[in-house]
């Protein structure tokens, strides 16, 4: 309730951009975000008896406070598909700290007031509801890098459990584990192959793409001068006009004047 305080959340962003060139000379761009959020605590009006504007930030605060707690709810819940991100400024603002590809920590402020033990459990259940939060992190990269890292991995997956099976069946006897090992080995032989197949024309794809965004471009710009060209020649042609009209505008002056 202090009289100079503004009574309202504070969100301070940092946003980190960084470039690297690999070996093959591609750019990759990567991007790291930080929320640091300053929660105005929720406060019961039959405690604090708050009146007129105090009364105003506080139900406005504890709105959106309650607007916070119906997120956290719905991304802890497994059977919860809508997330209600939009129900508030304070939501929507937080909508990728809180569900995206991010790590969430929440502070919680409480005191050993007996006075305040109700609003300290609500807190703490508050925070631990937070905590519960559990994200899948993705990579945010190009899409065609995507596609190729997806199939690389899916290869070295097969090449684990290749190497597991070989582990395996070795050291062991008899014709059938031979030709069980043999049946197992050309299948994987298989799998690797189809998967390398597949990666290799998928690279090919994206290559022909490039090479025709490349072309598409190219022609673009072409014709962006072409048309700038044109253009010129049609204000140089203007210009001349009014040139020449400025001229006979001169003339019949000088006429008048002489008459």
């Amino acid at each position: 309730m202090n009289s100079e305080s503004s009574r309202s959340h504070s969100i301070f962003t940092i946003i980190v951009d960084n470039s690297t060139v690999d070996e093959k000379g591609e750019q990759h761009i990567c991007m790291g975000k930080l929320n640091l959020v300053d929660l105005a605590g929720s406060e019961r009006q039959s405690k604090t008896g708050a009146v007129g504007i105090r009364q105003v930030e506080a139900t406005k605060i504890n709105l959106s406070l309650t607007a916070l707690g119906k997120v956290i709810s719905a991304l802890v819940s497994e059977k919860e598909n809508h997330i209600p991100y939009r129900d508030s400024k304070l939501t929507k603002l937080l909508s990728d700290s809180l569900g995206g590809n991010s790590k969430t920590i929440m502070i919680a402020n409480v005191g050993p007031s007996e006075f305040n033990y109700d609003e300290t459990v609500n807190t703490l259940r508050y925070a631990n509801r937070a905590k519960n939060i559990k994200n899948t992190p993705k990579i945010n990269e190009d899409p065609k890098d995507a596609m190729i890292r997806q199939y690389q991995d899916e290869l070295n997956k097969l090449k684990q459990e290749l190497a597991e099976q070989m582990k395996g069946v070795s050291g062991k006897g008899g014709v059938n584990k031979i030709v069980d090992e043999r049946i197992i080995k050309l299948e994987n032989k298989e799998r690797l192959k189809e998967m390398e197949d597949k990666i290799s024309k998928e690279k090919e794809n994206i290559k022909l793409r490039s090479e025709e965004e490349k072309k598409e471009l190219e022609d673009n710009i072409k014709l962006a001068e072409d048309e700038k060209l044109k253009y010129l020649e049609k204000l140089q042609e203007k210009q001349a006009e009014e040139e020449e009209h400025n001229k006979n505008k001169e003339k019949i002056l000088q006429k008048l004047k002489s008459k």
